[in-house]
């Protein structure tokens, strides 16, 4: 039902085995008489090339001794069969008892079981198991005996090993037990074994992988075949041909031979060596007299391992390439040596890739005349000079390429920050291919509220920002701004930006307040920018090899200037006390996180208020003002027209004093998102220090001050029972006022008629208040106690009226 991956003929039961693809191992009879055969249609006419067609055998699909989609290869050794199964995670291998003569075709139970370790998944990313590009190998090996020429009793997938190498592999105890070792060539390049009869013993129990899997070596490729030949010569008088020497091939062209030597010591050791032959290696087959014959794409060649005809070298040498003797057959992809004879004759049977079973007589005669032992090591030692010209040429010519790639890569990261320049340094109108946003939020890690600024970079543009490219945050308090040395006061953050392609975000979040001493300065300015590291990106480029040529040397570490970096600045932000208000009586309870409700109180407060108990005062400093001391308010009037104008479209369907307060006043402000919908024109919030600041916008008219008749304004109000919050929300108010009237100076055609009399007399009463207060100031400091409260109380009022003017801002 599917395509053969493999085939195995069981002598002792008489049985086929025929492993299908993703389907499981068939059991069939070679009897032709047991089985019902039927000719194709047309089967009365003959082929193209004259030979009759070929019989047509239905399988039944009762015959299918194991199904498991799973299993990959398999082999049968004595009435054992052992199977290679692909799991999620590990190889499985899993032995089993074949049926007896005359019993049905079914197994009698599984008898053991182990897992294999791997060195990359078997499953892809969804956690299904991935077809696996090359099926693993599996074969038995069994030690040399007296009767081990004539057992036919292990399958037609095993060798015999000479003892003392069988020994050195698998260890004392399958010696000792004279068990079969089950070889196992993974795919990762892994070479492992099994004891066969330990691993009967784990019936009860699974096996534990480090006490029954022994890792031989790791090839670093798909293993594609595992055997064994005969290297040293024997006597006249000796029969005993057993191999000595294991060989293991993987697909580009690796060959392990392990073989039983002596150290200095004159201890038995395992001699393992590698080498190299031209691949792909597609398959392969043992022979006589240490050959191996294998096959590529297109050569079917072989290879001589025996002591004469192999290089000598070190394990720690790099493998020696080995020069194998095509034999002018292509595309083989099974390979089966039929016969040998001694004078050199062998008879090989193939099967190409177009389907043709072909033999192959080879005439191997050892009296070939060959070069002389002196011509032999003269040519070698040309071949190693050759090989050693190559291998510095090549060194060389690695090297240059790697610093050709650097300075190639160099060059594409400098033309990709000359695009990114260009585009953010150009002044188009309209918004930035690569912008950066900036929104604060309250959030409480501990004891203390914080102020955090999320800066998310977005990249609209077509190009790419890779490596050397990093966000510049610089964070300068009002503090630190009247200082001398400001860029020492402020705070810089620097963050990689590593591999920001078109269309992604990059979000950061940093603290901004309060600092070490507790208290948030406010305004802050965020300015943030994109700078880009030349030091990082041509650094690597710019130093030059040891085997780099002078031509090269124009790249020297004084080339690049003082300042290592370009700077491009993408945003600068204020951010004032009206970014900071919370409002925690408009959010619904179920949106408004623990802890966030307001700023943290006093613990002295809140102690002294739980021992007073609920009917108590509060007795703050924030308390007492608002109890004794009338809440301070500042007013400014705009014109109606101009706050139109700087809305624009987002003023419609939304009344005006609305949309100045939620989409002007306080469109920074995220605590607000949630309550945005509801069109409110007065909003009671809590500043950063605890007190309550309440801000509130309507529209009025002004009848005096039009010459044509009452002028449509905005009145903004603030009020708050904490001068200093006072302050700091109508600097922030006065702020924005100040870049609209900039922003709009050039769109609005002209100011209103106004009465200019009028106009003077304000001006003159707020000349006549600014003179009063320099007065009370100066008589703060030289009057005595009992006339200080009326001074202070009088500069108070004074105050409140410079804070609510009647000048109209056009």
């Amino acid at each position: 039902p599917a395509p053969v991956w493999q085939l195995e003929l069981s002598a002792v039961p008489g049985l086929l085995y025929v492993l299908c693809a993703r389907r499981g191992i068939y059991c069939l009879s070679p009897d032709p008489e047991s089985r019902s055969m039927n000719q194709d249609d047309g089967s009365d006419q003959d082929s193209e090339d004259g030979e009759p067609p070929c019989a047509v055998i239905s399988v039944d699909p009762d015959a299918c001794l194991l199904p498991d989609a799973a299993l990959c290869t398999f082999t049968v050794v004595a009435d054992k069969l052992v199977t290679l199964a692909q799991g999620p995670a590990h190889w499985k291998v899993q032995l089993f008892e074949c049926p007896r003569p005359g019993e049905d075709a079914r197994l009698r139970g599984q008898v053991g079981e182990v897992e294999l370790s791997i060195s990359s998944p078997l499953t892809g990313p969804l956690g299904e198991p991935t077809a696996p590009r090359f099926l693993p190998v599996l074969c038995c090996v069994s030690p040399a005996g007296p009767t081990a020429l004539h057992s036919r009793a292990q399958g037609s997938g095993g060798f015999w090993l000479e003892r003392a190498l069988f020994g050195l592999l698998f260890g004392v105890d399958a010696s000792l037990l004279e068990s079969p070792v089950i070889l196992c060539g993974l795919p990762d390049g892994q070479l492992c074994c099994v004891v066969l009869k330990t691993l009967v013993t784990s019936k009860l129990s699974p096996g534990n992988p480090k006490a029954l899997v022994k890792i031989l070596h790791h090839l670093e490729e798909p293993v594609v075949f595992i055997g064994a030949v005969k290297t040293e010569s024997l006597a006249q008088d000796v029969e005993d041909t057993h191999p000595d020497c294991l060989v293991a091939l993987g697909h580009d062209g690796q060959v392990l031979t392990i073989k039983a030597g002596w150290d200095g010591a004159g201890t038995l050791v395992p001699e393992l060596r590698e080498y190299r032959l031209p691949g792909p290696v597609l398959c392969a087959a043992c022979g006589g007299g240490g050959r191996v014959y294998h096959s590529t794409t297109s050569e079917l060649c072989v290879v001589d391992l025996a002591q004469e005809g192999v290089p000598s070298g070190d394990l720690g040498d790099p493998p020696s390439l080995l020069c194998p003797a095509g034999l002018g057959v292509c595309s083989v992809v099974t390979l089966s040596v039929l016969s040998e004879v001694p004078e050199g004759d062998v008879r090989l049977l193939a099967l190409s890739t177009r389907g043709r079973l072909m033999t192959c007589r080879l005439q191997l005669s050892s009296e070939v005349p060959g070069p002389t032992r002196a011509a032999a090591a003269s040519t070698g030692q040309k071949i190693k000079d050759l090989l050693s010209g190559i291998g510095t040429v090549s060194e060389r010519l690695s090297s240059l390429r790697k610093a050709v790639d650097q300075r190639n890569k160099a060059l594409t990261c400098l033309n990709e920050a000359m695009n990114v320049s260009c585009i953010l340094l150009s002044g188009r109108e309209g918004p930035r291919p690569i912008s950066c946003t900036l929104t604060t939020a309250w959030s409480r890690p501990q004891l203390q509220d914080v102020l955090t600024a999320t800066c998310q970079l977005e990249n609209s543009s077509g190009l790419r920002l890779d490596r050397g490219w990093a966000l510049c945050v610089r964070v300068l308090t009002s503090a630190s701004a009247s200082d001398a040395d400001v860029a020492s006061a402020a705070t810089t953050y620097t963050i990689p930006v590593d591999r920001l392609g078109p269309g992604d975000r990059r979000e950061v979040t940093l603290p901004l307040g309060p600092g070490e001493d507790g208290v948030l300065h406010l305004p802050l300015t965020v300015s943030c920018a994109l700078h880009y590291s030349l030091r990082e990106v041509v650094g690597g480029a710019r130093a030059p090899s040891e085997s780099s040529t002078d031509s090269l040397d124009e790249f020297r570490p004084d080339i690049l200037p003082e300042q290592d970096g370009i700077c491009l600045p993408l945003c600068e932000h204020t951010v004032d006390v009206l970014w900071c208000l919370r409002f925690p009586g408009l959010a619904p309870a179920h949106t408004q996180a623990p802890g966030l409700l307001g700023p943290l109180c006093d613990p002295v407060d809140t102690f002294l208020g739980s021992l007073l108990g609920p009917r108590s005062e509060p007795t703050g400093p924030a308390s007492l003002r608002a109890k004794f001391l009338p809440p301070s308010v500042a007013t400014i009037k705009v014109s109606a027209e101009l706050l139109r104008a700087a809305l624009g479209d987002r003023h419609s369907g939304t009344p005006l004093d609305c949309a100045t307060l939620q989409q002007w006043l306080l469109a920074e402000n995220a605590a607000l998102d949630v309550v945005r919908a509801r069109q409110l024109s007065s909003v009671q919030g809590v500043a950063p220090d605890g007190a309550d600041v309440h801000l509130t916008v309507r529209e009025v008219a002004m009848t005096d001050l039009g010459a044509a008749g009452p002028l449509q304004t905005v009145e903004i109000q603030v009020e708050s029972s904490s001068p200093a919050s006072l302050c700091s929300a109508h600097h922030a108010v006065i702020g924005r006022l100040q870049r609209m009237v900039v922003e709009q100076a050039a769109r609005i055609p002209g100011p209103p008629d106004l009465r200019v009399q009028c106009l003077q007399q304000t001006h003159s009463s707020h000349e006549t208040l600014l003179r009063e207060v320099q007065t009370l100031r100066d008589r703060l400091c030289t009057e005595d106690e009992a006339s200080l409260h009326a001074t202070a109380q009088r500069l108070l009022q004074v105050h409140r009226q410079l804070r609510s003017p009647s000048l109209l801002l056009v």
